[in-house]
């Protein structure tokens, strides 16, 4: 049986604040659009065309990132589609929008919110071993090559 996949990733800068909310239960509700850009050729000559994705983050990292998504900040969203459905005056409505199961902020630590905490990284890169044989330890790499490069 074939299983559906509705996953979606972007990188892209927020075009406008974040706007906070809450639902009646107090769940809080982080809403901003995201402008992505894609060179294209036409022609003899490259141009941007940008598309604009509406993005919703629930929860606590709503509640977490929501001082620091400011309008021109860079970001990588990680979600999936919801399609919403509404009738209004009897014509039928839909909208698109990512609902983000992640949120990273990217750029420099510079960009951080003016009076605030900066943002806590998350730098998952592990630390290596500087020679390239895992299996047999580091010493038991040698190319056998003296030429350093």
């Amino acid at each position: 049986m074939a299983v559906d996949i509705n996953v979606v990733v972007l990188v892209g800068r927020l075009t406008r604040d974040c706007e906070l909310k809450s639902t009646p239960q107090g769940t809080s509700v982080c809403r901003f659009s995201i402008a992505v850009n894609r060179r294209k050729r036409t022609g003899d000559r490259w141009e941007d065309e940008v598309s604009y994705f509406d993005v919703v983050l629930w929860g606590r990292s709503a509640d977490t990132l929501n001082p620091y998504l400011q309008k021109g900040r860079q970001v990588s969203v990680e979600g999936e589609l919801r399609q919403n459905r509404w009738e209004q005056d009897g014509k039928t409505n839909s909208k698109i929008e990512v609902v983000a199961n992640n949120v990273q902020l990217l750029g420099g630590g510079n960009q951080a919110v003016p009076g605030s905490t900066p943002a806590p990284r998350n730098d998952s890169r592990m630390s290596q071993p500087s020679n390239m044989d895992f299996n047999n330890g580091p010493e038991s790499f040698d190319d056998g090559d003296d030429i350093p490069f």
